[in-house]
């Protein structure tokens, strides 16, 4: 693994350091993974939309979004989406949805295994 640029987002490098421990107590790679996806630079991470969580997830499934995401697209189905950070209509959209919009600490706080999220990226 490359030592990646500090990150100047205090936010979001708390969450890289809670990521990696995360991985490494529990044993859980999705959140090695998560880590490595958010490690990048912005010009290399393409944009998450609803839509897209629409077409590619199925109902009651638990997604991780490594980044922000926007609020293109409609949604119909009852998600947990956790992500960095939502556009205010995104969250809009999955609690209108029935769904949940987490953190990303929280979703670690809440399944530190792992187990059971895909990641969306």
């Amino acid at each position: 693994m490359a030592h990646p640029t500090r990150k100047q987002n205090p936010q979001l490098a708390h969450v890289l350091v809670e990521l990696r421990r995360a991985a490494r107590t529990h044993r859980a790679p999705v959140w090695s993974a998560v880590a490595d996806r958010l490690e990048r630079a912005r010009h290399h991470v393409d944009p998450v939309n609803v839509g897209q969580l629409e077409r590619l997830a199925d109902a009651e499934e638990t997604v991780v979004v490594p980044g922000k995401l926007l609020a293109q697209g409609p949604l119909s189905k009852k998600l947990t989406v956790a992500a960095f950070s939502y556009s205010a209509e995104a969250r809009t959209k999955i609690h209108a949805a029935g769904g949940t919009a987490l953190t990303l600490s929280e979703l670690v706080q809440a399944r530190p295994d792992g187990a059971g999220v895909r990641i969306l990226a």
